[in-house]
């Protein structure tokens, strides 16, 4: 029989048992060794449904309780699979879910995986500081520029064996982790020099949609300061190099930023046409997440970096996700993504 399991990240020997569809609520006290008092003794609430696989997350408690550093809202529910992080209160006391047999053993390959990387527990692509041995200049080449749902041709230009290393060893079998496999694959590659990759977005949000990685490993903005001021400004210019090159640069109009709280580890800067022509924009928070303040513009966060040497993300960020959707151009609200893309057809370019 399967059960459901609670795994701390931080004390993996902290674990709580989720009986198939029954609701443990859990909070501050000795079964999670949380004794911070922000979070409540019934913080949030956890149904497992062990045949399909997922765990049902509630918040009961005032303050936050996060899946994958998204908030869930006070009273909201949300689900949670293996591999994703469960923060208990203000984005700390990290938890995942593991599914098993009753005699421990994991019953899928992603379980596995949790089960392996239990020791040691912190992510291993945390530390951002090390010092890499500087890389040789190199010419930049343009592999190929055309829409993201196109497949790009093989760079053949060469890059340091650096590339995308770091001193510890990286685990990328998490979905979070995607784009630092993405990033080393030549097929994914449209564009790379000495500093950055391009890749196309495997899930693009319009129709030209590139993302700029660079090869040094910054999880994301809250690792950035001013040491890394000339790496944001290059990145900046290498969107505008994209736009440049790209074949219908005069009938669309782009933008260039960065979302306040990334669902994917590995700083990468969104390059996007504003015509949002995709299939793969679903949902409410695909839409919000590239058209509200959530979405932080490239300029911005250098003068933020240039000023105060880090990128500031204002409180209930997340809560942005959540708005109505409301056309980007025009701010008509509609009821549902279907509607609101049958109106963005009247602000295509003719």
């Amino acid at each position: 029989m399967r059960v459901c399991w609670l795994v701390g990240k931080e004390k993996c020997s902290q674990r709580v048992k989720l009986p198939h569809l029954e609701a443990v609520v859990i909070g501050r006290g000795p079964e999670t060794g949380i004794t911070d008092r922000k979070c409540s003794r019934q913080q949030v609430q956890l149904k497992a449904d062990c045949n399909k696989g997922y765990v049902t997350v509630k918040q009961i408690g005032v303050n936050p309780t996060s899946v994958d550093l998204v908030n869930v809202g006070k009273d909201e529910e949300v689900k949670m699979k293996p591999g994703q992080v469960l923060h208990i209160v203000n984005k700390l006391y990290p938890f995942t879910v593991q599914f098993a047999e009753e005699s421990g053993k994991t019953v899928t390959e992603a379980e596995e995986t949790i089960e392996t990387d239990k020791v040691p527990c912190e992510d291993s692509c945390e530390n951002d500081d090390e010092e890499l041995v500087p890389r040789k200049t190199m010419k930049m080449e343009v592999v190929d520029t055309q829409g993201s749902s196109e497949h790009p041709k093989r760079s053949t230009s060469c890059v340091s064996s650096r590339e995308g290393t770091s001193s510890k060893k990286e685990h990328l079998g998490h979905w979070s982790q995607g784009l630092k496999s993405s990033m080393q694959d030549p097929k994914m590659q449209v564009y790379k020099d000495e500093k950055t990759v391009v890749i196309k977005d495997k899930y693009p949000k319009a129709r030209y949609h590139w993302l700029i990685l660079p090869w040094d490993p910054i999880s994301s903005l809250k690792s950035v300061t001013r040491d890394h001021l000339e790496l944001l400004e290059h990145m900046h210019a290498v969107g505008q190099k994209m736009i440049e090159q790209c074949p219908a640069r005069e009938s669309l109009e782009f933008r260039l930023g960065y979302h306040a709280i990334p669902s994917m580890s590995q700083l990468h800067l969104h390059v996007i046409s504003q015509d949002f022509d995709s299939p793969a924009l679903k949902t409410k928070k695909h839409w919000n997440s590239f058209t509200t303040d959530y979405f932080l513009n490239s300029q911005d966060v250098i003068e933020m970096i240039r000023s105060n040497g880090k990128v500031t993300v204002k409180d209930n960020v997340s809560e942005l996700l959540t708005l109505p959707l409301r056309c980007h151009r025009c701010k008509q609200q509609l009821s549902t993504i279907p509607q609101l893309k049958e109106h963005l057809r009247k602000h295509w370019p003719k």
